[in-house]
């Protein structure tokens, strides 16, 4: 049978990255094995699940643009958590607990001590326990924990290879909650089991929990699917990434909502805790596809770099810019509309191959190429008009010469370049002396695209304007304190 495997969030919270690595591994073995993936929402924590938290989910994962080929609601399959439970149940490998203390807790201890059961609920009888049951009083439905004589649970883990617990000390832990529900382990195995999973692919953090699973596995009468655990994703200071702690930098779509382009951010991620026998770092969908296995997953957590001035790791940044010069121009222009969604498409057709080389994140266009998008610049400091080595008069004398040979010249690369160098000769100056007062004038900035290429998109009547604009900021008698 080819490879099942599934990814299982829960709607409790936002997409988060380290769940979102773990789809991405997922789906990364289901296609290089030919399998399938199942998204699962585990949607049985009814007083924690939100509609924003399911929303982010789906958002999260649309963005990433990897799919799925199954998709279940763990709160539409209680009926089958319940029947493998009660047949659990049924096999004596189960048992109710009516302590008061646990009807309304998975576990809890008793004391200062590990709790591991109450003897006194383990060893009731059927016929009293079901008294109990018929009379009404509430219970949960707790796993029986071989005790009689010392033996381990143990079970190969694909990454971090050999596991064993000894079963005195796992906990007699809940099935059914004192209201019906199935607990995280009861859900999630039984649908395991129906759903033929074959592979279980999740954060390191599961560990432990797969001991229980292994139990409840083996009291359904199923094989266990292999287990592979990942690294965890940690901070900088070691400790694991939290949005209490850490605030939005956890959450998938602030990369989104960044600039990130989804492959490059997919790619960012599997880099977190594994790596090809190569050490390649920039690799396409496909090589990512054929180049995976567990053997090149660490045992490691991986560190996500980032400060609260620099919120985003230096090497997502650089993959995300290497791809973003790869784009397609056409490409690349869909792609930035939606950081600046009032522009015309066709003038950001233009402006894309101007901003290519500049930008690291989509969103950079915002600030980078923000003055092709308006009619009117923001303000800026008229000192920004002066050239090197030149005063006031001299960037007038640029700016009005500039007037006069912009309102003749044809507004292409070359004819804007001829036309300007020889108006920098005929006012004896260098051609950067010529060229800065006109870029400020027209970008608000020194720092700018090529300005023959700008020109060409700002467009005649614009540059224009705006020229005669910077002409009456350095006129104005408030700005006379210049520097002559």
């Amino acid at each position: 049978m080819l490879p099942r495997v599934r990814f299982a969030p829960s709607p409790t919270g936002f997409l988060h990255i380290g769940s979102a690595r773990t789809f991405i591994f997922n789906w990364l073995y289901a296609r290089h094995t030919g399998g399938t993936l199942i998204l699962r929402i585990d949607d049985t924590d009814v007083d924690r699940n939100t509609q924003a938290s399911l929303d982010s989910i789906f958002d999260g994962l649309k963005w990433l643009d990897l799919g799925w080929d199954e998709e279940y609601r763990q709160s539409e399959r209680l009926e089958l958590h319940q029947r493998i439970a009660w047949k659990i149940f049924e096999q004596g490998q189960a048992y109710r607990d009516f302590t008061p203390a646990s009807t309304d807790v998975d576990e809890k201890p008793r004391s200062e001590a590990p709790w591991l059961f109450n003897a006194g609920m383990r060893e009731l009888s059927p016929e009293e326990s079901q008294r109990r049951a018929d009379a009404g009083e509430p219970f949960v439905l707790r796993f029986r924990v071989p005790r009689d004589t010392a033996r381990c649970v143990e079970f190969h883990d694909n990454v971090y290879g050999h596991q064993s617990k000894s079963t005195a000390d796992i906990e007699d832990f809940a099935l059914l909650r004192s209201n019906g529900i199935p607990t995280y382990h009861m859900a999630s195995c039984a649908d395991d089991i129906d759903l033929r999973i074959s592979h279980i692919i999740r954060g390191q953090d599961h560990l432990t929990n797969t001991f229980k699973h292994a139990l409840i596995f083996g009291a359904a009468g199923a094989t266990p699917p292999q287990f592979a655990h990942l690294p965890l994703l940690i901070a900088p200071d070691g400790s694991k990434l939290s949005k209490r702690k850490h605030g939005p930098v956890v959450s998938v779509t602030t990369y989104r909502d960044a600039g990130f382009l989804p492959h490059a951010f997919v790619n960012f991620l599997c880099l977190l805790g594994w790596s090809p026998k190569d050490n390649r770092e920039q690799m396409t969908r496909q090589e990512l596809v054929d180049a995976f296995s567990f053997e090149g997953i660490n045992h490691s957590n991986a560190v996500v770099n980032f400060t609260e001035a620099d919120p985003f790791d230096s090497k997502a940044v650089w993959l995300n810019a290497e791809l973003i010069r790869r784009l397609p121009l056409e490409e690349l222009a869909q792609r930035l509309m939606p950081f600046i969604p009032d522009a015309d498409p066709a003038k950001m057709k233009q402006v894309a191959p101007l901003v290519r080389e500049r930008i690291k994140l989509l969103g950079d266009v915002r600030t980078i190429a923000d003055f092709f998008f308006v009619d009117k610049l923001a303000p800026y400091d008229p000192a920004e008009l002066i050239p090197q080595k030149g005063d006031r008069a001299l960037a007038l004398a640029v700016l009005e010469h500039a007037r006069e040979i912009l309102g003749h010249t044809e507004f292409r690369h070359d004819a804007l370049d001829a036309a300007l160098r020889s108006g920098a000769e005929s006012l004896k100056i260098k051609a950067g002396q010529m060229f800065q007062p006109i870029r400020v004038a027209v970008c608000g900035r020194k720092n700018a695209p090529p300005l023959f290429e700008t020109l060409e998109v700002i467009g005649q009547p614009g540059t224009l304007t705006r020229i005669d604009e910077a002409i009456k900021f350095l006129e104005r008698k408030d700005h006379e304190s210049v520097k002559d």
